[in-house]
């Protein structure tokens, strides 16, 4: 289950910026999953709940935005929503596809104290 090892550096890129500007914990923490990132988001849901206890994420509320999978259409040249990876596209049927959005994870925002 890769999402304990997101959730893991996620732990590590939020200490790695407590040590930059201190603060004690957080209290709210944003992730933006794009739903071609290849994330399970209920699993990442309780991997997060098994990381953050006795951490600077204890009792953080999780907020995630699931921005849409989008691409480009070689053939066409139409920009396209997409669902998976492998969908074609809606307007012509072609497979030319090129993902320009909802592949990314990050950290979007968090709130501290």
């Amino acid at each position: 289950m890769h999402e304990m090892s997101l959730c893991e550096s996620i732990l590590q890129i939020v200490e790695a910026e407590a040590a930059r500007e201190p603060f004690m914990r957080v209290t709210w923490l944003q992730l933006e999953i794009g739903a071609l990132a290849g994330v399970e988001i209920d699993a990442l849901r309780f991997c997060f709940e098994a990381v953050a206890p006795n951490t600077i994420l204890a009792g953080a509320e999780l907020d995630i935005v699931e921005p849409p999978g989008e691409a480009r259409c070689v053939p066409c040249d139409k920009t396209v929503l997409l669902t998976d990876r492998y969908s074609c596209c809606p307007h012509c049927g072609a497979y030319g596809l090129q993902v320009t959005g909802g592949d990314q994870m990050r950290i979007k925002a968090m709130e501290v104290e």
